[in-house]
């Protein structure tokens, strides 16, 4: 089994904004370095065939301008497509629009990084409520998926067993530390401490279903 603690020190995450046609848009990056080559982790995160094996079931048209659905999550519309280097997609859940993009670069090795960024207009109360992690647990969750396909076999969690493992205390712990390291991010990114923790709290409780 992946090491928790390790693959938490194997991400990197970051707090920042930019600056949208509709607003001041809320941006989380996170990255991760896999042992594969760059056509590799593309086919993985693009081929409706490979993407169930580690993150969900998918339908749809995964091309330039095709609209796509994660089973139970969320779907979108494919805005930019660059193989093997980059796509942009929108991100629709419930009644609200926001964008990822993701990009991969060769690394010394045959390895490659994955960078992610998670555009999102949030109103201030909202992330004052649950800041960063309430996105970024959910995508710490799926680089660990990746991380555990492209591991040795039997190395990782399973995509059908994902449920219970989120709700063991491994996963749980996880979580937790997932939430930490969100909470630092945020800090980084000039949010006051305290504000940062008691959202770090909020959101490690709804994700773990441990009261804070």
């Amino acid at each position: 089994m992946i090491d928790a603690s390790e693959q938490i020190n194997a991400v990197r995450r970051q707090v920042g904004s930019r600056t949208l046609e509709a607003g001041e848009a809320r941006v989380t990056t996170i990255s991760q370095t896999y042992d594969a080559p760059v056509e590799d982790v593309w086919d993985a995160c693009t081929n409706a065939e490979r993407i169930p094996r580690w993150f969900l079931p998918i339908s749809g048209e995964l091309r330039l301008g095709g609209r796509y659905q994660l089973q139970g999550n969320a779907g979108g519309v494919v805005e930019a497509c660059d193989p093997p280097h980059s796509f942009t997609a929108t991100w629709e859940y419930g009644n609200e629009v926001s964008w990822i993009e993701v990009r991969l670069t060769p690394q010394e090795g045959d390895r490659t990084r994955l960078e992610l960024e998670h555009i999102a207009h949030v109103d201030d109360d909202r992330w004052a409520q649950f800041g960063p992690g309430a996105v970024g647990i959910g995508w710490d969750l799926g680089l660990l998926g990746l991380a555990s396909y492209f591991g040795a076999p039997g190395a990782g969690v399973r995509p059908e067993d994902a449920e219970a493992w989120s709700a063991s205390a491994q996963g749980r712990a996880f979580m937790t530390l997932a939430s930490e390291r969100w909470c630092e991010a945020s800090v980084a990114a000039g949010t006051d401490p305290d504000a940062a923790r008691a959202a770090a709290d909020r959101v490690t409780a709804f994700y773990t279903g441990v009261p804070a």
